[in-house]
């Protein structure tokens, strides 16, 4: 039994046009967020960076089979959209410092209810993968 609209999370109640244009699902926010967290290594930055300031390297160091082109390609798309701010200090040589900006600090929230929702039901993820 479908849940009747007011009962409905707002992912599933908001009104969509038949078909879709396509036009209007590249353009929405919620598509362009799920993009970027699709990204290969974008949820692994977004966690190490929550527990606290990363250095590149240090950053770098802390992933294994992460390229730093893909490092910095991630970083960079993750500093575009506001979610993490990179800032130089005046060493010799320069040292760069990656946070999550107060908009990253509010993404945790919900990636931590998608994460604990992912494992609670990865047993039965699998068990539907394996019965096809």
């Amino acid at each position: 039994m479908f849940p009747t609209p007011a009962q409905a999370p707002s992912f599933a109640a908001a009104e969509l046009p038949a078909p879709v244009p396509s036009a209007d699902y590249q353009a929405c926010p919620v598509t362009e967020i799920a993009k970027l967290l699709g990204d290969k290594w974008t949820l692994l930055v977004i966690a190490l960076l929550a527990r606290r300031p990363y250095h590149y390297n240090e950053l770098h160091r802390s992933i294994e089979d992460l390229s730093r082109r893909m490092l910095t390609r991630t970083l960079r798309s993750l500093e575009a959209d506001g979610l993490v701010d990179r800032t130089v200090h005046p060493t010799i040589p320069p040292t760069v410092e990656y946070t999550l900006t107060p908009l990253g600090e509010s993404l945790l929230h919900p990636l931590s209810t998608l994460a604990d929702w992912a494992v609670d039901h990865a047993g039965e993820i699998g068990a539907a993968r394996a019965a096809r």
